[in-house]
């Protein structure tokens, strides 16, 4: 069967806006992801002090599972108002924790051997993501998050 969905571009665009004292400090960056296919997008809430599998990467797709090869971007961004939510990017032998302040975003553009870095700050080694899960420290309270995955 003939697919008959046409890719498209992804763009993603990044501004900062800030006047200090008279003068701009203003920033727009914009990057494009070209034959994207695949959205995954979609509001997880976390409970208070759980740690939830957003995706999984690997060579085949499935539920919650992303090909790593495919896979071009990646965002999170949390939804709360009040509360962290700490990210953890797992390699097959690393373990990298990002914590997401409230309305916070974290990005991360994928694919082959650019995912998270292990090493000294002189030579560090890059590895592929096989998991990315979020933690919830909160005592009591869930937080939600609104994750997107954008593949080839």
């Amino acid at each position: 069967m003939a697919t008959t969905i046409a890719s498209g571009t992804l763009t993603v665009k990044l501004t900062e806006a800030v006047s200090l004292n008279g003068s701009d400090y203003s920033a727009t960056n914009t990057v494009t992801v070209a034959s994207i296919n695949e959205i995954t997008q979609r509001i997880v809430t976390i409970p208070p002090q759980e740690l939830i599998i957003l995706y999984e990467f690997g060579t085949v797709v499935g539920p919650g599972k992303v090909v790593y090869a495919t896979a071009k971007y990646f965002r999170t961004t949390n939804k709360d108002s009040a509360n962290p939510i700490n990210l953890n990017l797992r390699t097959a032998s690393t373990n990298q924790w990002v914590a997401t302040t409230p309305g916070q975003t974290f990005m991360c553009s994928m694919g082959g051997s650019d995912g998270v870095a292990s090493g000294t700050v002189v030579g560090p080694s890059l590895a592929d993501i096989t998991t990315i899960t979020a933690y919830n420290p909160h005592a009591s309270a869930s937080v939600d998050i609104e994750t997107y995955v954008a593949s080839t």
